[in-house]
């Protein structure tokens, strides 16, 4: 009999290890499976007196080939790669808006300025006229679309990081409800394997949406922490996600990751708290790649509408009259206060005033609120305007009104009084910029294409001076009626000037001496004249109102060559024109775009290296399975040869105790 219990415990322990091979071929292709291994023992042998002899084998247990360090490894990887892949797949989407062709938003802003070229060679030209107007009205629609394009993005990114969380929400559940089927199979004393294959394959999914460390109890539960410590699953039990606006900037539309417990309070987890994983990456996206792409947009849109504005009430309309607003624009905008009792509305809200578009920078502020010492940030590279800055900021300079890169800053007193360590106001001066712009001019009547001043140079004159343009640079500085002012030139590199009164038919005293050199302005009240060539002794330049030669100025296209001039003028940082900003910002997303790239790349390489080290520990491979099929299909029949042999000694005994 023990030669049989031997065979038929060899064939149940084959039998088994071949159900197990089988087990792993039929789960090549699942998600998450991990090879599973049969593993044997002796039975303990009796002793005879003269020995012991081996009762058979039996199956000690069934374990799953799995690293856990390796398991770990590649899941923070893997996070890693999900957040910087959702990062880059938002800014090249993002860098369409930013790129360039015939249909570009660049094209559109130099199809305005070289549609001055006709209007200067016909300035009366109602046709040239309407093209300058039809461009900028293209221009305007550009803007809009492009800032459609953005808010449409942005819809997108926040319906996404909420998909995002009820998926993370609902595997939190399901790891909470296998940790309990787990624990109660381990009180056998054996591993449920593909129960604990299905945790693990739940845990690295939701890896990809969000980072999480994980601790493993004795009772066989996993506990999975987000942000550092905030346990999303705790045992068997587990807590809940939610993306909502950021509390520190009502109404700012930032986004933020909040954790917490059933009927517990929300806590905000902050960027650097969430770690890796999509969410991480399209919060990343919204809130700062998407966010600089609208200041860059919405400084462009700022800073060329308040200069051709500028420009246009500079000038004189074909009916005489001073020109007015090309485009609307929101040159003032308010901030969002965490400074209780006080928000983004209401008279103690703080304001931002575009004061010279030359200087902007396509950036977000805040104001930091510390002793009753305020502090200015500039959010892109964290300069700093205080105290020790020129000119200081202080609370008295914020009430008043602080200018800082174009734009002037003003907090009430009130609001600045009731300000406790620690509170801010965030402002974003450009965030609608590009979406509220619109042409405000549509009879060609109304374009300014002529000065508002005109300048005679003497024909007594000996020298060789020539005109080269003269402008107004503030239109109510020009000249009056009747009232021109003569420049005289001593000879030696300096002139005066003296302006008449037609009341009295007299000229009042000659000025303090001015500088002259040729081909730089001369501003004087407000207006502006360049001249070239040397001037003599007593040469005289008369620059007199447009308007005292009645009709005249129809045919005066100074205020056109003027926009035309615009093209080449110095508007944004390191030197960029006008017609160059829109190639500086599409060159400031690409870098954005190929630097989110070389990380995707790198991540993408580390997440693929580490899960090939998991799957060789883990992963079925089907040639060495076939190789055990055939391993334990031999020991089967083996096995069986045993029994057989057992039944035949048998028989054989029975047969002769039976004669």
């Amino acid at each position: 009999m023990s030669l049989l219990n031997v065979g038929v415990s060899a064939l149940n322990a084959n039998q088994q290890a071949l159900t197990t091979v089988g087990h792993n071929i039929a789960n090549v292709n699942t998600p998450g499976y991990s090879r599973q291994t049969v593993y044997t023992k002796a039975l303990v042998g009796q002793n005879l007196g003269n020995g012991f002899i081996g009762k058979g084998v039996q199956v000690a247990t069934v374990m799953r080939n799995y690293s856990a360090l390796l398991n770990r490894q590649s899941n923070v990887a893997n996070a890693t790669y999900a957040a910087d892949s959702s990062r880059l797949q938002g800014l090249m989407q993002m860098q369409d808006v930013f790129s360039g062709g015939d249909g570009s938003l660049g094209n559109a802003i130099n199809n305005v300025m070289n549609a001055f070229t006709d209007v200067q060679a016909a300035p009366s030209d109602a046709t040239a006229r309407n093209v300058v107007l039809t461009r900028m009205s293209e221009l305007a629609k550009r803007f809009n679309a492009a800032s459609s394009m953005l808010e449409e993005q942005d819809y997108s990114s926040e319906q996404q990081l909420r998909n995002d969380v009820l998926l993370v929400n609902d595997m939190a559940g399901q790891v909470a409800k296998l940790n309990s089927e787990i624990s109660r199979a381990l009180a056998s004393g054996h591993q449920p394997n593909d129960l604990l294959d299905a945790r693990d394959q739940i845990i690295r999914d939701i890896n990809q949406y969000v980072q999480t460390s994980q601790v493993e109890a004795d009772d066989g539960t996993v506990s999975l922490f987000v942000g550092g410590s905030q346990a999303l699953v705790l045992g068997m039990s587990s807590g809940q996600l939610s993306v909502e606006e950021t509390r520190e900037y009502p109404g700012s539309q930032r986004m933020a990751l909040y954790f917490s417990q059933p009927g517990g309070q929300k806590l905000e987890l902050t960027a650097a708290m969430v770690g890796g994983g999509e969410i991480a990456g399209v919060l990343k996206f919204r809130n700062d790649d998407l966010a600089e792409g609208r200041n860059l947009l919405g400084r462009l849109a700022m800073a060329i509408g308040t200069e051709l504005n500028a420009q246009n009430q500079r000038g004189l309309t074909l009916n005489g009259l001073q020109g007015g607003l090309l485009f609307n624009l929101p040159t003032t905008s308010t901030g969002y206060s965490n400074i209780a009792g006080y928000s983004n509305v209401g008279p103690g809200a703080g304001t931002t005033t575009v004061v010279d578009a030359t200087k902007l920078k396509p950036s977000d502020y805040k104001i930091v609120f510390q002793g009753g010492n305020p502090s200015l940030i500039r959010l892109t590279d964290g300069k700093v305007f205080d105290s020790t800055s020129t000119p200081p900021l202080d609370a008295a300079s914020l009430a008043a009104g602080y200018a800082a890169d174009g734009l002037q800053f003003q907090v009430p007193a009130a609001t600045i009084a009731a300000a406790q360590n620690g509170d801010s106001m965030l402002f974003k001066p450009f965030g609608t910029a590009a979406s509220a712009i619109e042409a405000l001019v549509h009879n060609p009547d109304e374009l300014a294409v002529a000065s508002a001043l005109t300048a005679n140079i003497s024909k007594a004159n000996t020298g060789t001076l020539q005109l080269s343009r003269v402008g107004a640079n503030d239109f109510a500085g020009i000249p009056a009626p009747n009232d021109p002012v003569r420049l005289t030139f001593d000879g030696a590199g300096q002139v005066s000037y003296q302006v008449y009164d037609s009341a009295s038919s007299t000229w009042s005293a000659a000025s303090a001496p001015m500088d002259y050199t040729p081909g730089q302005p001369l501003t004087i009240n407000g207006w502006s004249i360049v001249l070239t060539g040397t001037p003599a002794a007593g040469d005289t330049v008369d620059v007199a109102n447009a308007r005292d030669f009645d009709q005249a100025y129809r045919l005066n296209a100074g205020n056109a060559g003027a926009f035309l001039n615009m093209r080449d003028q110095v508007l944004f940082d390191e030197g960029t024109t006008l017609t160059d900003g829109f190639s500086a910002a599409m060159a400031v997303v690409g870098t954005r775009t190929q630097s989110a790239q070389l990380a995707a790349k790198l991540s993408s390489t580390v997440a693929k290296n580490l899960e090939l080290d998991r799957t060789a520990v883990s992963g079925v491979n089907l040639d060495e399975e076939a190789a055990r099929l055939l391993q334990y299909q031999q020991a089967y029949q083996a096995s069986s040869k045993v029994i057989q042999i057992a039944q035949s000694l048998f028989d054989s005994v029975l047969n002769a105790v039976g004669r």
